[in-house]
């Protein structure tokens, strides 16, 4: 499932930035409306001119088309991530356009968000249809968008079961502590380094200290264990523990990849204390690393398998997929949501499964995975000290803490790309994403690597 090219010695990072944006934003010439940039690789954006809104931190750009509506975004919103880099008006495919008409190829996906990227003919019609027949109706009626759904993930794992919605995976994360409340234990392990989610549950299990401590004591009585040491797993999980919870690859702490067998180690243990073990496949998961859930590559059947991000083509939703036992934990009135399942966001992520199964991208996200790996490895560049990943969920490890800086520098070039830690930019790109955007952003990294002053080469 997992593939890496790097320097032996490489080290996971500890401490990380998360999604964080970093950098001052650059200033770029403003294109007519109706003859925008084209970004590196990319074909134009269809559907003509769009209204033209102001970007992020770039108030003395030239023409100051991005500067108004930062400031009215710092006034009005609270902070997620910092101040956003760039306000996008429209986009097409894998490309977006901020306010001046300039245009980016897109290699974060909206955090492993955009499986289809923006504006797929396919999402479009799904959510066009269903909203003008039928939008919301509760969890206390029928609908049938979220029935077929279930069924659908169900048949993708290959596995009977029963199927929670929600809108987000830290409600999915949620979904599955209490199931694992349900067996009577109270005992969690979860990773160093995983993250799980903000809300407070799902914090607690997410094992990044930073993020923790504004918010301590938290929650539950939960053990953290280094990531991929089955020997420290096997310590900690004992027969008074309700749940293990693990990422496939850990997307947040900078894209690190378990050893071989771990998630395999992972399931003899927890099976044999009676444990669940809820695989967190929120940014793994819908196809993203070459499988439709990446602990299939290593033939592990979870208990629970939680996703979010790329299931609903850019709509809030969120799923626990519950099965064996465990399907059978949470009884009626012991957990819901109003506006989980609801039809349009189902109808939008059946749209998202029927075309990537007609298209096959989770084998094109291997290939191109493979393709985008190979070829950043094959620069040779001083500062690239590794490529980690799976399918289109890579981390380029640098040999310095700049990712903010390139992360800046693939901006000015036309790339957004996420630095996700201070030696870690992370590419999720959608996984409609064509042969030439990859190569382009090869072809570009050697320039952008350059421009930041600890990769320039003697």
């Amino acid at each position: 499932m997992t593939t890496t090219h790097g320097r032996d010695g490489a080290e996971p990072p500890q401490e990380q930035s998360g999604t964080e944006a970093t950098g001052p934003d650059v200033a770029a010439e403003a294109p007519t409306a109706d003859a925008p940039a084209e970004a590196p690789g990319a074909a134009p954006a269809a559907g003509g001119s769009a209204a033209r809104v102001p970007s992020a931190r770039s108030a003395a750009a030239p023409g100051g088309a991005n500067s108004a509506l930062t400031a009215r975004w710092c006034s009005s919103m609270t902070d997620n991530y910092g101040t956003p880099r760039i306000p996008l008006t429209h986009g097409q495919g894998s490309t977006l356009w901020d306010a001046q008409g300039r245009a980016y190829t897109d290699f974060t996906g909206g955090i492993a968000v955009n499986a289809l990227g923006t504006a797929h003919d396919a999402v479009v019609r799904a959510v066009s249809d269903q909203i003008a027949t039928l939008g919301h109706v509760s969890n206390l009626f029928i609908a049938e968008p979220p029935v077929e759904l279930a069924e659908r993930l169900l048949e993708l794992a290959g596995r009977p079961g029963r199927v929670y919605f929600c809108n987000s995976g830290a409600e999915a994360i949620e979904a599955a502590v209490k199931a694992g409340r349900r067996t009577g234990r109270t005992h969690m392990v979860a990773t160093e380094g995983g993250f799980h989610g903000r809300t407070m549950g799902a914090l607690a299990l997410t094992g990044q200290p930073a993020k923790q401590a504004p918010f301590e004591p938290l929650p539950g009585d939960v053990t953290h264990v280094p990531y991929g040491d089955t020997e420290a797993l096997r310590a900690a999980v004992t027969t008074d523990t309700a749940l293990f919870v693990v990422e496939p690859v850990q997307g947040e702490n900078g894209v690190v990849v378990p050893p071989e067998g771990y998630l395999a180690a992972a399931r003899e243990i927890t099976r044999a204390t009676g444990t669940l073990l809820v695989v967190d496949e929120i940014q793994t998961g819908v196809g993203r690393t070459g499988h439709w859930f990446a602990c299939q590559a290593q033939g592990v059947k979870p208990d629970v398998i939680t996703l979010a991000k790329g299931l609903g083509g850019g709509l809030p939703l969120g799923a626990a997929l519950f099965f064996d036992e465990a399907a059978e934990l949470l009884t009626p009135g012991q957990h819901g949501s109003t506006f989980g399942g609801n039809p349009v966001a189902c109808a939008a992520a059946l749209a998202v499964l029927r075309t990537l199964a007609e298209e096959e991208l989770p084998a094109r996200a291997k290939r191109l995975g493979d393709r985008l790996r190979d070829g950043i490895w094959s620069i040779g560049h001083p500062l690239v000290e590794q490529v980690r990943g799976a399918g289109l969920l890579l981390g380029i490890v640098l040999t310095e803490p700049v990712a903010p800086e390139v992360q800046q520098a693939a901006q000015d070039t036309g790339f957004l790309v996420n630095a996700v830690a201070p030696d870690v930019v992370r590419l999720a790109p959608p996984l409609i994403v064509t042969d030439g955007e990859v190569d382009a952003l090869v072809g570009a990294l050697p320039a952008i690597l350059d421009a930041v002053d600890g990769g320039k080469k003697s």
